[in-house]
């Protein structure tokens, strides 16, 4: 079969690719019609594993016909497909000796407490300071460590925004990674959060199912305003009404990119702080102007999973970090709101 050869960035408007980025472009034949989008890539690009041509079609790097599309879109004859690829990363991360609380080690899995405003691992624009180089110098390096997500994300099983703090699973050897994954995939585990919101949502708790997509205007952001798109779910709960704020408790069901921010925001309700997704950067509570936060009122507060080696069901908790515990006491203060109240919701968090 004769299939065009990948072209470059210079057939692509200029402002609208980076300088170090370049684009594959490829254009579907009757043989490969009817097959799903991800695995198409795959056979054209091997040395590119699924997985990670599935992060980049997340990510809004993969248009077919010029319009984005989740990684199951099954591709029809004389389609164009151009994938962008992002430009190289650094062969691997130096580790740094910044402090992490561990909350859980065992010989298989330890779990971290992620501050706000640190990075996972290495991406655009952020190549130190990030939660890996910190586990490379806290558990002896690469060794001490899974290397299946490769060397940028040693370690790494799953990931919290950078804005969001909580506890984070890190995978201490490769057989562990595998079957940490497999609980992911199969939503055997279990993530609770808290979250402060803007606005009076409607009830006393619910269910959220929208899909979620990349923002095809700004890739910095996600959509639940598209048909295309991956099956979210997030289960809801009122802890507590502070006049035009509600303060929540969300069950994830999936694992989905911004995903509490982008359910909340699609239904009016901004986390604070969160100003991607609209929330005002300062909060005004009556006549009054709250400090501005500094980071999304978004808080993994537990997780739950089995310990890969035995099936312990073992659960972790995070307390709610000082600045938001602060946050809170503040907007009780302006509202003259009986604290006892705010304490009683958050006791199973402090």
């Amino acid at each position: 079969m004769n299939r065009p050869p990948a072209t470059d960035a210079d057939s692509q408007p200029a402002e609208s690719q980076p300088a170090s980025a370049h684009v594959r472009a490829f254009v579907v034949e009757a043989d490969r019609a009817g097959g799903r989008l991800d695995r198409f890539l795959a056979s054209e690009i091997p040395e590119l594993s699924r997985s990670r041509l599935q992060e980049l079609i997340e990510e809004g790097r993969v248009l077919v016909d010029g319009a984005a599309c989740k990684p199951s879109h099954h591709l029809a004859v004389g389609e164009s497909v151009a994938l962008e690829m992002p430009p190289p990363q650094a062969a691997g991360v130096e580790p740094e000796e910044i402090p992490l609380e561990i909350l859980y080690r065992d010989e298989d899995v330890a779990v971290v407490n992620k501050p706000a405003g640190m990075i996972v691992h290495p991406g655009a624009g952020a190549s130190s300071g990030t939660l890996v180089a910190a586990l490379l110098s806290c558990f002896g390096g690469s060794t001490g460590l899974s290397s299946i997500g490769g060397p940028l994300r040693a370690g790494i099983v799953h990931r919290l925004d950078k804005g969001t703090s909580g506890p984070l699973i890190v995978a201490l050897n490769d057989a562990a990674h595998k079957q940490l994954v497999e609980q992911f995939s199969t939503r055997l585990v279990r993530k609770t959060y808290v979250a402060l919101l803007h606005g009076k949502i409607k009830g006393d708790s619910g269910t959220i199912e929208m899909p979620i997509a990349r923002d095809p205007r700004r890739r910095s952001r996600m959509t639940a305003r598209r048909r295309e798109g991956r099956a979210a779910r997030t289960d809801w709960r009122v802890l507590l009404r502070l006049d035009g704020f509600s303060l929540v408790e969300a069950d994830l069901h999936t694992g989905r990119t911004h995903q509490i921010r982008v359910h909340f925001s699609t239904l009016g309700y901004p986390v604070i702080g969160d100003t991607l997704y609209g929330a005002p950067r300062q909060e005004r509570a009556g006549d009054a102007t709250l400090p501005e936060l500094g980071r999304n009122f978004l808080h993994a507060a537990r997780v739950a999973f089995a310990q890969p080696r035995t099936g312990e069901r073992i659960e972790v908790r995070a307390p709610l970090p000082s600045e938001l515990r602060n946050y809170l006491s503040a907007l009780a203060a302006t509202k003259k709101f009986d604290e006892t109240a705010i304490d009683a919701a958050l006791r199973p968090f402090l």
